[in-house]
């Protein structure tokens, strides 16, 4: 069965037990797609099972420093390591521009035989096409952040199910519409203001959404109350509530 698999749940501000908010999606096929880059993951997926040849796709959802401060070590791993499967990237154009000013700041073209990235770069508009492959079918919404930002749908062939993903984002239509009847909806909860939402804002989207689960990601750590976020997502939802945790896997 495909897996959705977390690999940081953290804000921007992680700790020793979280790092940042990414994860990686694996289909019951050939893919495995890693939405966002905020550690360094290679490790972690290979905690399950997930090698270096076996990663297909990379999506970051926006350029900020907590979901792209991993990508230069795992394109250096995954070219260590002897990686020579293509790699396929996508983003926004501000995303894609400044990913390829990232390459050339660590002149990956100098290093011998490194296997080619494929940068596809998305339009800034609701449901938009990102991939559709065996595994998946996803498409992409602009959210409201402080630089260009997207949330996902992923459509999951094998089930029939839809996982849907805030991003970083104040709650507005476009994340209620990728949302819409999702089977499992992660969504952030920094806190309310602006660029963000709070767990109670989250679950709010879901219940306008008609979303079966909630799954918070993206929340304080350290000093925070993990309770006190499940509770106020409770308050404006009232399906199943979860804390995403690092290593937390669901079956999708």
């Amino acid at each position: 069965m495909a897996r959705l698999i977390i690999l940081g749940s953290a804000a921007a501000l992680s700790d020793t037990g979280h790092d940042n908010t990414h994860f990686v999606l694996q289909g019951d096929h050939d893919r495995a797609v890693l939405v966002d880059c905020g550690s360094n993951p290679l490790s972690k997926l290979a905690q399950h099972g997930i090698g270096p040849d076996d990663l297909t796709d990379l999506i970051l959802t926006h350029f900020h420093p907590d979901h792209v401060y991993g990508v230069p070590i795992l394109l250096m791993q995954l070219w260590l390591v002897g990686r020579r499967r293509p790699l396929d990237v996508y983003g926004l154009h501000h995303s894609m521009q400044r990913f390829e000013a990232m390459l050339d700041a660590f002149m990956v073209n100098t290093w011998p035989n490194f296997f080619e990235v494929r940068v596809h770069r998305l339009a800034e508009q609701p449901d938009t096409p990102l991939l559709d492959s065996d595994d998946f079918r996803i498409r992409a919404w602009p959210t409201k952040h402080f630089i260009p930002t997207i949330g996902l749908r992923v459509e999951v062939k094998s089930s029939g199910q839809v996982i849907s993903y805030s991003g970083d984002t104040e709650p507005i239509p476009h994340i209620v519409a990728l949302a819409r009847d999702a089977d499992l909806l992660l969504h952030e909860a920094a806190g309310e203001g602006a660029g963000h939402s709070s767990a109670a804002q989250a679950g709010e989207v879901a219940t306008l959404a008609g979303a079966r689960r909630l799954a918070l990601v993206h929340y304080p750590v350290g000093n925070a109350d993990a309770e006190a976020l499940i509770a106020g997502a409770r308050t404006t939802f009232a399906g199943p509530v979860t804390l995403a945790k690092d290593h937390d896997v669901y079956a999708i």
